[in-house]
């Protein structure tokens, strides 16, 4: 694991509990404490702490935590409340029946999670919002983007096989679908993007790099356009390298939108526990500037606090 939010030593619930009640429920809310608390311990921390605080003021504390704030600090702070396959759930739910539907927030959560990440996030989903997520993605997307979408949402992609005898196959057929472009070539496209193993795809792709002279997301890129092309792109770079695919949708999010606030949020704590210490690492290698500096320089007040302190960085990246 190299996430930047560990369990906290001398953890003691009841504490932290009480620390909550009395920055919440005075005259006025003390933020300061709440990101103190709320960021700086692990998620299973934060979940006995919340048991805590019902125990003892018989209130919730999501439900508080929203009364007290407000806007993108008020999204950090319950963001943080939630346990991961919730959290992903909530996420997914708001992107498909949201205002706006926001596309990219399915491809970033459903190209990037594990068979048992999906599975988790579908009995929450299934929990929180009674309905299914496989049916809502049906409904509310459309075409080869809600296909793609689907077959990821099953969670059936192989483990730990590869075989070398079939990458060339499977490559060549990738290879026919960037040329031809059929309804059929694009269900086969992804098919296998969709259900090969990481280790399987990993040869796919060297053997597309020899049959075609091109790398696969060029391929794609000059071939398909739109949210499909987008998440087909998607699941090459997880399957190459998650901290560096989610490092180039945070330097997006926070150049080209200008400041997209939703997915540094959903980013930076979906994967505080997992690679963010590797995401960060990425992003200064590839961009020049810490993630760090670049949240610093984008946002501000207690928001700022909050996303730094989840961000957790070092002293040279000021």
């Amino acid at each position: 694991t190299q996430g930047t939010i560990f369990p906290a030593p001398n953890f003691n619930p009841i504490m932290d509990a009480q620390l909550l009640g009395g920055a919440l429920q005075g005259i006025c809310c003390e933020k300061d404490v709440l990101i103190e608390i709320l960021t700086q311990r692990c998620n299973s921390q934060r979940l006995l702490i919340a048991e805590a605080y019902r125990d003892m003021y018989s209130r919730d504390l999501i439900t508080d935590l929203k009364e007290n704030l407000s806007h993108h600090f008020k999204e950090v702070m319950v963001g943080l409340m939630y346990p991961p396959a919730s959290y992903d759930a909530h996420e997914l739910w708001h992107a498909l029946k949201g205002v706006d539907k926001e596309e990219k927030c399915l491809i970033d959560i459903l190209a990037s999670r594990s068979n048992m990440e999906i599975f988790q996030m579908k009995e929450a989903y299934l929990m929180q919002y009674n309905t299914d997520l496989q049916q809502d993605i049906d409904s509310e997307t459309s075409g080869h983007f809600r296909d793609t979408l689907m077959n990821l949402a099953q969670g059936t992609r192989m483990e730990g096989y590869a075989d070398p005898s079939t990458a060339a196959q499977d490559a060549m057929i990738l290879w026919e679908a960037c040329q031809q472009k059929t309804g059929e070539n694009k269900n086969m496209l992804q098919m296998i993007l969709c259900n090969r193993s990481p280790q399987q795809l990993w040869m796919v792709f060297q053997e597309f790099q020899n049959i075609s002279g091109q790398d696969i997301v060029d391929a794609i890129n000059e071939c398909y356009d739109g949210y499909f092309q987008e998440l087909l792109v998607a699941i090459v770079l997880c399957i190459r390298d998650k901290p560096s695919y989610f490092a180039y949708r945070l330097y997006n999010a926070i150049h080209d939108f200008g400041f997209h606030n939703k997915t540094v949020i959903r980013i930076l704590i979906a994967r505080s526990e997992i690679d963010l210490m590797n995401i960060r690492q990425r992003y200064k290698e590839r961009y020049g500037k810490s993630l760090f500096h670049d949240i610093k320089h984008f946002a501000s007040g207690h928001y700022e606090s909050a996303l730094l302190a989840i961000c957790a960085g070092d002293t040279e990246d000021y």
